[in-house]
């Protein structure tokens, strides 16, 4: 086996990440595109030396928007065939829907599948180009401080489960690199051309625009930008769920807000995001989160309900509690 430096560099990531303890299963969605290509032969190089993996299992979404998806699955039976691997496939009937939704439903459909399996790492093939898109896109949306430290290395979820990216601190430029020099068959996607995707645009328009106008080392600064917001980011996450913790109630669906309102403002959004995304795996927006903050901190003693979508929410009596 011929080893590159990015052999050498993905055996670094695994033995120093704490989370991967031998032996191990894990669950890697792929695609056919360079960067699943080049994750399936790092993994399968590194698994034939050092055996750490006792069960690799591969995974496909199929969003069937393009007139050649049977062809790629057909492709990608034939390149996951040779690693003597099992390889899980699943349709998304309805195709008529957003970009975002259908990434909510791929995202729920490796989940569900992981859970069923038992399997508790799922590792991607996002690289760090994918990164500064992300980053991108979310800072045009208006994200905050969560948002913009998204596509971290690892991701905690439910059910203990853990999303390893491998490949987050890995170029395009080096990936494209590697499948070339091992002759991989990589899938061509013709819709990762279609300037109607706002990636698309920020990959091949936006990005290169702001390196020739702006700053040559834009995609080295907004790296080391994303670095230490992660590490602030983290802070304000640790210290949000120990006081979430410590405000919860034992055993209803209610937190003590008289515990939070004189903390930050940050700590006091960030545990009512927590409360409702733990409880009700529901994202609240900007509107609600302030409404909720000016109710805890209003003066009178009645009760406030605040209605959001199937929620009814009261703050009363140093208590804001669901029904």
């Amino acid at each position: 086996m011929t080893k590159t430096y990015l052999h050498d560099k993905f055996l670094s990531i695994i033995l120093n990440c704490k989370s991967l303890s031998k032996p191990i299963s894990i669950l890697i969605a792929v695609s056919g595109g360079k960067d699943s290509l080049c994750l399936i032969k790092l993994i399968e190089d590194f698994n034939h030396i050092h055996n750490y993996f006792c069960n690799i299992q591969y995974i496909y979404i199929d969003h069937q928007w393009r007139a050649d998806s049977k062809q790629n699955i057909q492709h990608l039976l034939n390149c996951i065939d040779i690693t003597n691997n099992d390889i899980y496939i699943y349709q998304i009937l309805k195709v008529d829907m957003s970009e975002s939704t259908i990434r909510q439903i791929r995202y729920q459909i490796i989940l569900k599948h992981a859970i069923e399996y038992k399997t508790q790492l799922i590792f991607t093939g996002h690289n760090q180009t994918d990164q500064l898109e992300t980053f991108l896109l979310n800072l045009i949306r208006g994200t905050g401080l969560e948002g913009l430290s998204s596509l971290p290395f690892i991701r905690r979820i439910k059910n203990n489960i853990q999303i390893i990216r491998p490949l987050i601190h890995i170029s395009t430029g080096d990936i494209l690199w590697f499948c070339h020099k091992f002759n991989l068959p990589v899938w061509s996607d013709k819709t990762n051309y279609y300037y109607s995707n706002s990636r698309n645009r920020i990959r091949y328009e936006l990005l290169p625009y702001l390196k020739e106008y702006f700053s040559p080392k834009i995609e080295c600064n907004i790296i080391n930008l994303l670095k230490l917001s992660s590490i602030e980011n983290e802070y304000i996450k640790q210290n949000a769920i120990k006081l979430y913790i410590t405000s919860r109630h034992s055993y209803y669906l209610a937190i003590r807000y008289k515990n939070i309102k004189n903390q930050h403002l940050a700590l006091q959004r960030r545990v009512i995001n927590i409360f409702f995304y733990y409880n009700f795996n529901k994202c609240l927006d900007s509107n609600i989160i302030n409404q909720l903050i000016e109710s805890i901190h209003a003066q009178n003693q009645e009760k406030i309900i605040i209605i959001w979508k199937d929620l009814k929410i009261n703050v009363y009596k140093n208590w804001m509690y669901v029904q």
